[in-house]
């Protein structure tokens, strides 16, 4: 009689598979969040690296008597900031005026004679000689490019 009264010790199957089915759902949660927090990282070094460049650039024009880089030799020695961060430096001289080409994310356009247009996000246009605009794109949930404008 005195072993049938007896506790027994441990754990029934029931609760171990309720704290497995816990555990495998907070590593669901985890391995989603990751991917976009290391997005909005790389999306924020991209943002930081183009302010730097911009006011690389506007160093530039106040050491230069107010010229503006007109080729991709002047924007290669802008700070060294060439291949610095996540975005690659210009390769091809500024583009002057209105741009309307894609640009993707791991690149950046210099583009003088341009403002940011303020109907399509991402797209420059015609402004005065002397106003810069950095166009660049981030990255999108599914990984596409999001176009972004930045100026002076």
């Amino acid at each position: 009689m005195k072993n049938l009264l007896k506790k027994q010790k441990g754990f029934t199957i029931i609760e171990v598979l309720i704290v497995l089915a816990i555990a495998g759902l907070i590593m669901l949660i985890v391995f989603l969040a990751v991917p976009a927090l290391q997005r909005n990282s790389r999306n924020t070094q991209r943002r930081n690296d183009v302010s730097a460049y911009l006011g690389a650039v506007n160093e530039f024009i106040a050491n230069n008597n107010g010229a503006i880089p007109s080729t991709a030799a002047h924007t290669a020695t802008i700070n060294g900031l060439a291949n610095t961060g996540i975005l690659t430096e210009p390769t091809t001289a500024p583009a002057t005026g209105a741009r309307t080409t894609a640009i993707g994310i791991d690149t950046f356009e210099l583009v003088t004679g341009a403002r940011c247009d303020t109907t399509t996000i991402g797209n420059s246009v015609a402004g005065s000689g002397r106003q810069i605009v950095i166009r660049y794109a981030v990255e999108a949930a599914a990984g596409a490019a999001v176009p972004q404008c930045q100026e002076s």
